[in-house]
């Protein structure tokens, strides 16, 4: 049985939040279109264009994200070629000793060009904790 649209953006969701929190920027770099859009709390209200603001954090390396991530409640609406998926992600992690878990609503945006989706846009808000 062939993979229906919605389950393959929400694995390649989880393939990107996988290489986020591992710092693989070659995967992150496949996934994402060159000209991707973000707003999220690091970039402070702006939105920032292309992976060069993103490859800042992934030249940190893994161990400042070693971390567990759990996506809650994804829903997913594709509209022919544009898929949307949103969620929320908790983040675990321990930090000096002690476990901690923080949250973003999140929204990912997904564009199918030559048969291949690509990750364009994505809105990241911190939830209170």
């Amino acid at each position: 049985m062939s993979e229906s649209t919605a389950d393959e953006l929400l694995r390649l969701t989880r393939q990107l939040l996988d290489c986020i929190g591992a710092a693989d920027w070659a995967t992150y770099e496949a996934l994402c279109d060159p000209s991707l859009t973000a707003y999220e709390p690091e970039a402070l209200g702006q939105r920032v264009e292309g992976l060069e603001f993103h490859r800042f954090y992934f030249e940190l390396g893994s161990a400042a994200r070693n971390q567990q991530t759990t996506i809650c409640s994804p829903h997913v609406r594709v509209m022919g070629d544009v898929g949307v998926v949103t969620y929320v992600r908790l983040n675990q992690r321990v930090r000096e000793g002690v476990p901690t878990t923080v949250g973003f609503a999140e929204t990912r945006v997904w564009h199918r060009r030559d048969g291949r989706w690509r990750h364009v846009h994505f809105h990241r808000s911190a939830l209170p904790g």
